[in-house]
C-alpha cells in the first residue's frame, strides 16, 4: 500500500501503526505526539491507512498542543491518585500558559506540590504505556462508579453511544475527548507549583518548547476566575451535567434569570467604580467575540442611571487608508496592530474633548477602507465621561495624550468555567470560537469554515496586542453565560456538521462538535433579556434596533 507521511512517498504492507513509520522520516518523527490524516487526529498506535496524506502532529501545531496537554493531565491525575488515593481532582481553568487545579479534600501547600510534581516527574522517566480502551456504555458507568468518579457518571446519562473510550496508564482508567501521546516519556516539558489553594500546571513555551513557559503573577485575572466560581456557587452550577439536568427538569428559564442578575449587578459595579475613581475616560478592550459592544451599552445605561452621559468615540474612525498600511513580511497588510490607527490624531482630540472643545470626528468607509474626507462635530459636556471600546483600549499608547489618572480601564472576556466534568475542561477559546461562527453564519451568511479560517490570524493578534495589557485593567468583567451554550448549540451543531471530511477545517469543526454532542440543546430563546451579551450572536439585541 501507498500512501505520504509529511510528503514523503512510503510502501507499508498495511500492519504498521503511524509510530512505526516515524524512523522513516528525516528527523526520525522528532517531537511527534500524533497523526493528521486528511483532517483527522489520529494515534500514533493507529493503523496506517491506504492513499492518505498524512502529516505528524509535534508541540508546534494546535492539535499536537491539545495532545500534549489532554496528556500532562492525565500523568498529574495519575500521580495524584498515587499520593492521595480516592480524592478528587478538578481541572478548574486554563491560566496562562497552564491549568488552574484544585483538589478539594487536600491542603495544597509548596510542600505537596512539589511531591506530586515529584510523583508526576517518576511517571514520565518510567515512559509508561497509555492504552486506549473501548468499552461498553454499561461497563463504563461501573467502573465511575465503583471508583466514585459521580461527576463522570452523570454526563454518560447523555451518552448517546453504545461504546465508550477510556484511556489507561498503569491501571488508571480516565476518559479525555480527543487523542493521547503513546506513552509518558512524550511529555517532558512541564512544571508544577501551588498558587492560592491549588496548583498551577504549567506547559511548555510556544516559542521554545524545550522549556516551560515562564510563569506571570495576574491577580486580577486570578480574582475574576474566583468571581466565577464563586458563581457558580450560586448557580448551583458545577458542570454539563448539572446544566442538563436543569434542561431536561424545565429549571432553566429561572437559571437563565438569576445568570443575568449575576451580570447586571457586575456592570453596575464597574458604574460604581468608574464613578468612584473620578476617571473621565473609560476604555474597553477585550478579545474577539466577548461582547464588547453590548458590555459598552449597557455600562453606559448604567452610567447614565447616575446622571452622567457617557459620549462614545470609535477607533474605527481613526484607521488609516489601507494602501498606506505597511505590509507584513508575507506581503499581507496587519488590521489588528495598533499602527493601524492615526494615533497622533486620536492623541490630538482626546485632551481637546475633555476640556470642551468641539473637534472634527473623521469617518472611515470599511466598503473601500479608505477616510470619507468627511468629519462631524462632537463636543463633550463638562464632567462627562468619554467611552472608547476597541482591542486597543488598554494599550497606553492609544491615550498616551491623557493623564493615567483621568482613565478607568476595562477588560472584558468570556472566560469559561462550565467543564464538561472535573478532567475535562471547555476551553474559553473554544467557547468564543462558537460565538463568533454563529453570529459570522447567521447575520453575515458567513460558512463556519471562513471563520475557522480567520481564526488562527485573530488569535495571533490578541496574544500580540489584547492579552498583554490585560492586567492593566481596573476593572474585569467575565462575559461567559452559563447557560449559552444549550442554546448556541441550536445555530453552530448543524452548520458545524456540514463540515466535509476534506475540509482543511474538519479537525476543529470535530472538535467542537464533539463536546456540544454531550450538551442538550434548549428552545428557550425567548427567555434571554434582549440587552443580554448573548443577543449579541444569536439576534434580538435591543441595542442594534433602529430607533422608532
Amino acid at each position: 500500500m501507498h500512501l505520504k507521511l509529511n510528503g514523503m512517498e512510503l510502501n507499508c504492507t498495511g500492519e504498521e501503526r503511524w509510530g512505526d513509520l516515524l524512523a522513516e522520516l528525516p528527523d526520525g518523527g522528532a517531537g511527534a505526539l500524533g497523526i493528521s490524516v486528511q483532517g483527522r487526529t489520529c494515534s500514533l498506535n493507529d493503523r496506517v491507512e491506504e492513499y492518505v496524506y498524512a502529516r505528524v502532529l509535534t508541540y508546534a501545531d494546535e492539535e499536537g498542543r491539545r495532545i500534549y496537554e489532554r496528556t500532562l493531565q492525565f500523568i498529574c491525575l495519575t500521580a495524584a491518585q498515587r499520593l492521595y488515593p480516592g480524592e478528587r481532582v478538578r481541572i478548574r481553568h486554563s491560566f496562562v500558559n497552564g491549568l488552574f487545579i484544585d483538589l478539594p479534600g487536600v491542603p495544597v501547600t509548596p510542600e505537596a506540590a512539589a511531591r506530586l510534581k515529584a510523583e508526576m516527574r517518576a511517571i514520565v522517566d518510567a515512559n509508561l504505556p497509555i492504552r486506549r480502551l473501548s468499552v461498553s456504555l454499561e461497563d463504563a458507568r461501573a467502573y465511575f462508579a465503583e471508583t466514585g468518579q459521580l461527576d463522570r457518571l452523570r454526563i454518560l446519562n447523555y451518552r448517546k453511544v453504545p461504546h465508550f473510550t477510556l484511556y489507561r496508564i498503569d491501571g488508571l482508567d480516565d476518559y479525555f475527548y480527543g487523542e493521547m501521546a503513546v506513552n509518558t516519556g512524550a511529555i517532558r516539558v512541564f512544571d508544577l507549583f501551588a498558587l492560592e489553594g491549588g496548583l498551577i500546571l504549567q506547559m511548555p513555551d510556544a516559542d521554545d518548547p524545550g522549556r516551560p513557559a515562564a510563569f506571570r503573577s495576574m491577580p486580577h485575572l486570578l480574582e475574576t476566575y474566583s468571581r466565577a466560581a464563586d458563581w457558580h456557587a450560586i448557580l448551583n452550577c458545577e458542570n454539563v451535567a448539572d446544566l442538563n439536568d436543569m434542561i431536561r427538569d424545565h429549571r432553566l428559564r429561572e437559571f437563565i434569570r438569576v445568570n443575568e442578575a449575576l451580570q447586571e449587578r457586575r456592570v453596575e459595579e464597574i458604574a460604581d467604580q468608574f464613578i468612584a475613581s473620578g476617571a473621565r475616560l473609560l476604555l474597553i478592550a477585550g478579545p474577539s467575540s466577548s461582547g464588547k459592544t453590548t458590555f459598552s451599552h449597557r455600562l453606559s445605561i448604567a452610567l447614565r442611571v447616575h446622571g452622567l452621559k457617557p459620549v462614545k468615540v470609535s477607533p474605527d474612525d481613526y484607521y488609516i487608508d489601507r494602501d498606506r498600511l505597511p505590509l507584513e513580511p508575507d506581503g499581507t497588510v496587519d488590521l489588528e496592530t495598533i499602527d493601524a490607527l492615526d494615533v497622533d490624531l486620536l492623541c490630538d482630540h482626546l485632551p481637546r474633548l475633555l476640556a470642551g472643545e468641539t473637534v472634527d470626528m473623521p469617518e472611515f468607509d470599511f466598503v473601500v477602507s479608505k477616510r470619507t474626507g468627511r468629519t462631524h462635530a462632537l463636543t463633550v459636556a463638562p464632567g462627562q465621561p468619554i467611552i472608547i471600546e476597541g482591542i486597543h483600549g488598554l494599550n497606553q499608547r492609544l491615550t498616551a495624550s491623557v493623564p493615567d489618572d483621568m482613565k478607568f480601564r476595562v477588560y472584558i472576556s468570556p472566560l469559561t468555567m462550565l467543564n464538561l466534568d472535573d478532567h475535562n475542561r471547555i476551553r474559553t477559546t473554544d467557547a468564543r470560537l462558537l460565538r463568533r461562527i454563529v453570529r459570522d453564519y447567521k447575520f453575515r451568511g458567513t460558512p463556519p469554515e471562513e471563520t475557522m479560517a480567520m481564526w488562527p490570524s485573530v488569535r495571533r493578534g490578541e496574544e500580540r496586542y489584547i492579552f498583554p495589557f490585560q492586567e492593566r485593567a481596573d476593572a474585569m468583567f467575565n462575559s461567559a453565560l452559563t447557560y449559552e451554550l444549550p442554546i448556541m448549540k441550536k445555530y453552530a451543531y448543524p452548520a458545524l456538521q456540514a463540515v466535509p471530511p476534506e475540509s482543511p477545517y474538519y479537525t476543529l469543526a470535530r472538535r467542537l462538535v464533539k463536546f456540544l454532542n454531550y450538551i442538550e440543546t434548549a428552545d428557550v430563546e425567548d427567555e434571554v433579556p434582549v440587552n443580554s451579551i448573548l443577543r449579541e450572536f444569536i439576534g434580538g439585541c435591543c441595542f442594534y434596533r433602529e430607533q422608532d
